[in-house]
């Protein structure tokens, strides 16, 4: 999930011939330990997991001509969304994504609440790994998880008793459906777990308890949903197992009103753009990645097994010396019992599916950090991203951009004259001044693209063309060398909204 260090290897790979191209990656695949898990079980019905095999360079008279910058827009543009909101404290949001991996391993989901005596806002990233799978069924699972154990007694007892079942989340962009044998396996699960919340629901609904339940109990599920079926019969579903084997990380925000919190399994993070007094971009990173640059993650894991695997249960800066994230949902390769993963995940995956030095499992858990912030006028914007974005550019980086795109995306609109009966003269003055503003107007309406178009993209200087449409028309092979899939949200604050909210 961590790309190399790409200043230093692009400037070397852009250099070489083909043939030590081939070869300067093939030394680095070697290096690094790729798995797959290929059952998915998961069927989109339009190219929002789209491929990334098919180079996008063109061939004439024998030699490849990159994109031009026409058509690496149109690369980047590709999944971009944008939505607006009549009212609350969030105006609007852009997203996108960029695949690296062929299929992407990102995804995301946003959804209103619609239960909620709030009407909140949910919005996730999940960054997955070892394969598609996990990420795709939680982006569709896991909102509804958390807005169930947002909801009071009185409403989950409602919604049991409703014949035909309202939804919990209005979701926005939603381009994919579950195949029709696992959605029947997956509501049966939350029916489930409706009843359980049913006889331990509280009247007061505690924000950062309903993200931890919703986020424990689906990975709960994904284990559930290959085991129980096994114990019974002795039979084993491969999708429900591709999906119970790879895993992803997750970003989850909850925004209601002047409230803020963020639940973070993993490293994906979370980053707010705040403007001071003095009209500067400040960047408030309010989750932390569990990682091993996480002290306090290594310490919590270190303390959780023996003494005598301090050596192997962190190697090469990796849990078991294979998965980077410390936290994450599905990956029960790192939470089963090994007579389980015997059992169940040799037989169809072979032996590696049970990690070397594996003698105290659990080694992984779901559980989330859950962070709170109250927004404040001075709180602009939220940036949620994968990793694909972090590892290019830095928080403040990304909270500049944004706030530049901010000032410049205005003169996408048409221009309107602030006042009735204004005087020529103020008129050839505020054109004047839209004209010289108009040098700072971005390529892309959309922050997320914009985002997205910089960090692969970018220098000191600006946008590289060049440097962009190289790493744009990589197979996906050869992309994954240089950088990852990329997921980015941005959602936009309604500053004079959070202004009159009550203290």
């Amino acid at each position: 999930m961590h790309s190399p260090n790409i200043s230093l290897f692009w400037s070397t790979f852009i250099k070489l011939d083909i043939g030590s191209k081939q070869k300067l990656i093939s030394s680095y695949r070697s290096g690094y330990r790729v798995e797959q898990w290929t059952l998915s079980g998961y069927i989109p019905y339009t190219r929002l997991f789209h491929s990334s095999r098919v180079t996008n360079q063109i061939q004439k008279d024998g030699a490849a001509v990159l994109p031009s910058p026409q058509e690496v827009t149109i690369i980047l543009r590709k999944n971009e969304f944008n939505k607006e909101f009549p009212s609350g404290s969030v105006k609007s949001y852009d997203s996108n994504q960029l695949a690296s991996n062929d299929p992407i391993e990102d995804t995301r989901s946003e959804g209103k609440c619609k239960l909620t005596p709030g009407k909140c806002l949910l919005m996730g990233v999940f960054d997955g790994h070892g394969g598609p799978a996990c990420a795709q069924v939680i982006s569709k699972r896991l909102l509804n998880y958390i807005a169930a154990a947002l909801l009071p007694v009185d409403l989950v007892n409602n919604y049991i008793k409703q014949e035909h079942k309202e939804r919990l989340v209005e979701t926005y962009n939603d381009r994919a459906d579950i195949v029709p044998d696992l959605k029947v396996i997956y509501e049966n699960s939350f029916n489930q777990y409706m009843s359980n919340l049913a006889s331990t629901a509280k009247p007061e609904i505690d924000v950062k308890a309903s993200f931890e339940k919703g986020i424990l109990q689906l990975d709960n599920d994904l284990s559930r949903e290959v085991l129980e079926p096994f114990k019974a019969d002795g039979a084993i579903n491969p999708k429900t197992l591709s999906v119970a084997l790879s895993g992803a990380v997750a970003c989850i925000s909850y925004i209601d009103g002047p409230h803020l919190y963020v639940a973070n399994v993993g490293d994906c993070n979370a980053v707010i753009g705040t403007m001071t007094e003095d009209n500067e971009w400040v960047a408030k990173k309010i989750t932390k990645e569990h990682n091993t640059e996480n002290l306090d993650e290594l310490k919590r894991i270190w303390s959780e097994h023996p003494d005598d695997e301090r050596k192997t249960v962190i190697r090469r800066d990796r849990l078991l010396g294979e998965l980077a994230p410390l936290r994450s949902l599905g990956d029960y390769r790192y939470k089963w019992p090994a007579e389980i993963l015997s059992t169940v995940a040799v037989p169809l995956v072979g032996p590696k599916a049970i990690p070397a030095n594996y003698h105290t499992p659990p080694y992984l858990t779901a559980r989330p950090d859950v962070y709170y912030h109250r927004l404040t006028p001075k709180d602009k914007f939220l940036i949620m991203a994968s990793d694909g974005l972090w590892d290019m550019i830095t928080p403040l980086q990304a909270v500049k951009l944004v706030g530049e795109h901010m000032k410049g995306k205005v003169f996408f609109n048409p221009l309107k004259l602030p006042r009735k009966n204004i005087q020529l003269g103020d008129i050839n003055e505020l054109l004047l001044h839209r004209k010289e503003s108009l040098k700072s107007k971005p390529k892309d309406r959309n922050a997320a693209t914009h985002l997205i178009r910089h960090a692969i993209g970018g220098t000191e200087y600006g946008v590289d063309h060049s440097r962009l449409a190289h790493l744009l028309s990589l197979s996906s092979d050869v992309s994954r060398m240089f950088r990852d899939d990329m997921t980015v949200i941005v959602a936009y604050f309604d500053s004079e909204f959070i202004r009159q909210c009550p203290t």
